[in-house]
């Protein structure tokens, strides 16, 4: 592990903690019903004196009822937030993005059933469930957390009885494929250039897309490349294990795993670079608005990116070749 990367996760663990001691209210209103858990940098735990903090609301369903009907009334729901928004204020984290737009309350039930359900991506459970799996921490409500996190991979491996000596866990990685892709698109959709100043926050943008959004997506793929490499086969609790680290702590399992080896190699190469970007991004908003405004900086920084990506391909390649799994990642 890097220096940057044990610092990163110090501080935001820290952070987190003050955080969660800020708030009143929350554990006793979540209980047995629902959980709260931080996504982005914070979930990733990398987050810097800088980053701001992205939280999920998810709740149970009362289990009697056809209707889809949370455990967490409307007023409590609304407390909640309450609670979220003054915890954050006193703790001095800029307020939640689009007035608390993204501050959202799904139901477990509809996370699971809208899974691959054409309602998945304007109910915009699919990313709240693949956060969930991806990069989250529960701030409040753990053993809910948890509970709903082996819900949504028992649906994914809703086939594994039946090819337990040889499960690929497709359906979950065509997901996370399908959520970097979706990421990419909305890059290109949501991004303008009219300014330098828009053309500088676009470049940052991509830059970030290119590193923290990828690794969120293909450490998880690489963990799973890797197990089903070993064993033929990709089980429920290789899948929670999966869950229950972080981006760069998959990263740095399979380098462990392979110790000694050329992945193994280019994988530590891929960590120290993933540090540099960390190192580029610990800065104020307008600092790093004015650096890329350098034509040259800029330039030289996306040179980076994209060998981070090659890297990336690389180390998938090496783990998954000759592999019936890998080609279904690449096809």
């Amino acid at each position: 592990m890097g220096k940057i990367i044990e610092e990163r996760r110090r501080f935001s663990d820290g952070r987190f903690e003050h955080l969660k001691d800020e708030l009143k209210s929350a554990p006793a209103i979540c209980a047995d019903k629902a959980c709260v858990y931080a996504t982005g940098s914070f979930g990733r735990r990398e987050a810097s004196e800088y980053s701001d903090i992205d939280l999920f609301i998810l709740s149970l369903s009362e289990e009697e009822t056809k209707v889809d009907r949370s455990r967490l009334s409307k007023l409590n729901e609304i407390l909640l937030k309450a609670d979220l928004i003054r915890a954050a204020r006193n703790q001095r984290f800029p307020e939640f993005s689009q007035d608390g737009r993204f501050l959202q309350h799904h139901t477990a039930r509809r996370l699971i059933q809208f899974t691959g359900n054409q309602y998945d991506d304007a109910e915009n459970t699919f990313t709240a469930r693949l956060l969930l799996l991806l990069e989250s921490k529960p701030l409040t409500g753990n053993e809910v957390h948890s509970r709903i996190i082996d819900d949504v991979i028992a649906k994914y491996w809703r086939e594994f009885s039946d090819h337990f000596d040889r499960f690929m866990p497709t359906y979950l990685a065509n997901d996370i494929l399908r959520y970097w892709r979706t990421l990419c698109l909305n890059y290109e959709a949501n991004t303008s250039e009219h300014t330098s100043r828009d053309r500088a926050k676009r470049k940052i943008k991509n830059y970030k897309l290119k590193h923290s959004r990828m690794l969120t997506c293909y450490s998880a793929l690489l963990f799973l490349l890797h197990i089903y490499s070993a064993k033929r086969t990709v089980a429920v609790s290789d899948a929670q294990a999966m869950v229950s680290l972080t981006p760069t702590e998959r990263v740095e399992f399979v380098a462990n795993d392979l110790r000694d080896s050329d992945p193994a190699a280019n994988i530590l190469k891929f960590l120290e670079m993933y540090e540099h970007f960390l190192e580029v991004t610990s800065a104020p908003e307008e600092e790093l608005i004015k650096r890329f405004s350098d034509t040259n900086e800029a330039l030289r920084l996306g040179d980076g990116q994209s060998d981070f990506g090659d890297l990336a391909y690389k180390i998938l390649y090496m783990i998954g070749q000759e592999n019936s799994f890998y080609r279904r990642l690449v096809v």
